[in-house]
């Protein structure tokens, strides 16, 4: 197979090349920028482009396959070109079931935990030996790339974004997987910039529970009211359902344990948001043929994914903290998370509004009580990046209303920011860092570093 990407350099694209290349696929790709880590992971396995930039010379009437990625746009000259030669066109949630469309597709959804869900999944199937192909959404500890496509793997885990297939197909991604066992984990509004309105946004889950194949099964929460309505409303289901909420547990001196039918478990990752992803990925992977008992003997070594709840560093009165949250109901259960496994220390959480939708003047109020449990939330934007996502401008007295609750600070200068943070005495306190960005070019671990030798 002769296969060309259209903006390679994408997160997902790049690991998608790189599994393709490894399958013996001939793979090319261009791009009209790479950044790391995807320049260098391209350039490992020989897929970096010679040149930056559309070429239609790139395509050809021998490529048997375009895969189009969300970068590109509608007037790219390689996408025109391939139109002009009538060649396949994929996205590449497309490419990912027709690499898959004779597995057993596992299709992780939910406005939230997706990641942390399917790495949990990938987890215990790898601790117990059952072969498996995959895209996740974050580089995982113990896999090289963030997706495995081979011939022989049985079930595809798949990590199904609610966020458009590509510049010309406008369908959410995880419509087009077709799942045979699948997971909502939850429904809070986001993607604004596509999804305008609530009920559009719920709209697209239900889509998605008309795509899951006669015979198949979905694990859903059942703490989330709105999925609970949807799920129990659903008028012709074609596939067994089965709820699940909050497992037992106890915390202790900052540690999180399990209280199962085979005994007391401890865990390395922590938090009640947490704790139903693990109970989510249990229902999936006893569909798998894994055994209560397996799962529990293999989660209790899963240290989490990337920027979810990672910890970045720490000592006996302090530990920092990075987390992917941005959106209102990550930022509410990333707090309280933290909160709840340390009661006895001060919380500083800081979050940058980063995205589309959490820069949208329309959107801040949703952000109502997120952060309500920190002892003192600050919140970060910067005014330049609203600028350029061409919004309409917001002050700060703007986003403290919205956030609404008293512990609230607003800065638009991350050196500001950093140093406020630098200032403050950290004897029995943590730090927990939200965004998915780095607040304008704060060095985490730098400055966990100097906190931690005040």
């Amino acid at each position: 197979m002769n296969v060309h990407f259209i903006s390679i350099g994408g997160s997902a694209m790049h690991n998608l090349a790189i599994a393709l290349h490894k399958k013996g696929y001939k793979v090319t790709g261009s791009d009209d920028e790479v950044f790391e880590p995807s320049k260098s992971r391209l350039a490992a396995h020989g897929l970096l482009p010679d040149s930056i930039g559309w070429n239609p010379d790139n395509i050809h009437a021998d490529l048997d396959a375009i895969i189009l990625g969300m970068h590109a746009r509608a007037e790219n000259p390689e996408l025109i070109k391939a139109k002009e030669l009538g060649l396949k066109i994929y996205s590449y949630p497309e490419y990912i079931y027709e690499q898959s469309k004779n597995k057993t597709r596992v299709v992780i959804g939910g406005s939230h935990g997706k990641t942390t869900i399917t790495a949990m999944i990938l987890h215990v199937l790898h601790q117990n030996n059952i072969d498996c192909d995959y895209l996740v959404g974050a580089q995982l500890a113990g896999f090289d790339t963030m997706v495995r496509i081979t011939e022989k793997a049985p079930v595809m885990i798949i990590e199904g974004d609610e966020y458009l297939s590509s510049p010309i197909d406008r369908r959410p991604k995880f419509h087009l997987y077709k799942a045979n066992l699948a997971i909502l984990s939850g429904i809070a509004w986001d993607h604004i910039n596509v999804f305008p309105t609530f009920a559009n946004y719920v709209e697209q889950f239900k889509i998605f529970l008309d795509t899951i194949q006669p015979n198949g099964f979905l694990a859903y929460c059942e703490l989330d009211p709105e999925l609970k309505k949807l799920v129990e409303n659903y008028s012709h289901p074609i596939f067994k359902t089965q709820g699940y909420g909050l497992p037992e547990f106890k915390v202790e001196n900052g540690i999180t344990t399990l209280l199962t039918e085979n005994g007391e478990l401890k865990l390395e990752v922590f938090g009640e948001h947490n704790l139903m992803n693990l109970n989510g990925a249990r229902l999936i992977c006893n569909q798998l043929g894994v055994s209560n008992a397996d799962f529990y003997k293999a989660i209790s070594s899963f240290k989490g994914a990337a920027k979810r709840l990672e910890f970045v560093d720490g000592n006996e009165k302090t530990v920092v903290y990075k987390d992917f949250a941005h959106s209102p109901s990550k930022l509410k259960a990333t707090t309280a998370a933290m909160k709840a496994q340390f009661p006895q220390r001060r919380l500083i959480a800081a979050m940058e509004l980063h995205t589309f939708s959490s820069l949208n003047k329309s959107f801040l109020n949703e952000y109502d009580g997120a952060m309500a449990t920190a002892d003192e939330a600050l919140v970060y934007f910067n005014h330049h990046t609203i600028e350029h996502k061409k919004l309409d401008p917001i002050t700060e007295e703007q986003v403290k209303q919205a956030f609404n609750s008293d512990n609230i600070k607003v800065f638009t200068n991350s050196q500001e920011l950093e140093q406020y943070l630098l200032a403050q005495t950290w004897d029995n306190a943590n730090l927990l860092l939200m965004s998915s960005g780095n607040f304008d070019g704060i060095d985490f671990k730098d400055l966990a570093a100097h906190l931690l030798k005040k």
